[in-house]
């Protein structure tokens, strides 16, 4: 039997209105965009899972690696009875490499917003970690303001793995790592997984996988949106686009229609140009003054980061700064 799941209500805790207002925002804008976090309903959530594993994609395995590497010593810097909080944890798999590694942690809080990865995510941890306390929070991590009281007495260390700190624009993560260092407290600290600018072939190729399930993961959106606010996309109507920008340092992903047509979400209608794009997801790659600066102006100093031998991913212990 699944134990609760703590729900942190607030403003930005994902629902369908809240899905609703935001497809209805982005599509009426321009340029045309949707929040990346509506990408991971529970089939988003999975197939990003599946991207993860693919030869490609490259990031995955490289942190995995880095992490296995490095776990006993995150153990040592956190010291014993912390509460690991994870940011958007999905299925925590690289969680358990620390897991493993801290058995004398006093609670592990995965924080996710979808509900329904997040309820099994926890029930296998519980299964496979019967003597750690699992407190998971259905929320959105970007507004999260407070967190539940039962962890008061630990020392807080924040885990944000998988470059997901590049998904977000430079203000947004700034914003974040503020948010993150006031849930963590002075004397918490943040791991942080952060991918590295290289080869723009290889970025690329790690956007564009030869099995299509990236392509997947990106027209689910118009999938959900089909299911939860009545929409008529026709999947085979549009296309993912992903390509690298030098000049920002960042991947861009769309949905791009291949034909002119309407489309009909939520009651109202949605007239697309042949080519015309809908921005779904950025993602920022640094080199070592970027994550420097970015560190800095969150409130953290780096005091250790890792690395694989090909300089392709970080691992990055940032402290809290007084």
């Amino acid at each position: 039997m699944n134990l609760p799941i703590a729900t942190l209500e607030r403003p930005g805790t994902a629902d369908r209105a809240e899905f609703r207002n935001a497809v209805l925002a982005g599509l009426g804008a321009t340029p045309r965009a949707i929040p990346a976090r509506f990408l991971y309903d529970a089939r988003g959530s999975a197939l990003f899972d599946a991207i993860c594993e693919l030869p490609e994609y490259y990031l995955t395995r490289t942190e995995t690696e880095i992490l296995g590497r490095c776990a006993a010593e995150v153990a040592q810097r956190a010291g014993p009875d912390c509460a690991l909080v994870e940011f958007g944890s999905g299925s925590s798999v690289k969680s358990r490499l620390l897991l493993d590694a801290m058995p004398d942690l006093d609670a592990y809080v995965p924080i996710d917003i979808s509900r329904e990865h997040l309820d099994g995510t926890a029930a296998r941890l519980r299964r496979d970690y019967p003597r750690l306390r699992v407190e998971p929070v259905s929320a959105d991590y970007m507004v999260l303001d407070s967190l539940p009281a039962f962890i008061n007495g630990a020392r807080r260390i924040g885990f944000f793995p998988g470059s997901t700190i590049g998904n977000l624009t430079p203000e947004e993560a700034t914003a974040f790592l503020r948010r993150a260092r006031r849930l963590l407290r002075d004397d918490g600290a943040l791991i942080l997984g952060i991918d590295l600018k290289k080869d723009p072939q290889r970025l690329h190729d790690a956007y564009n996988d030869a099995a299509g399930v990236t392509a997947q993961f990106t027209l689910n959106l118009l999938r959900r949106m089909n299911r939860e606010l009545d929409a008529n996309f026709d999947l085979a109507a549009f296309a993912h686009e992903a390509f690298y920008n030098p000049a920002e340092g960042r991947i861009e992903i769309y949905f791009r229609s291949l034909r002119p047509q309407s489309v009909t979400v939520a009651g109202r209608r949605f007239s697309f140009a042949e080519g015309e794009r809908v921005h779904t997801e950025y993602s920022y790659k640094y080199d070592d003054a970027g994550i420097a600066a970015l560190a800095g102006s969150g409130g953290f100093t780096i005091t250790k980061a890792w690395t694989d031998p090909e300089r392709l991913f970080a691992v990055a212990w940032l402290q809290a700064t007084a």
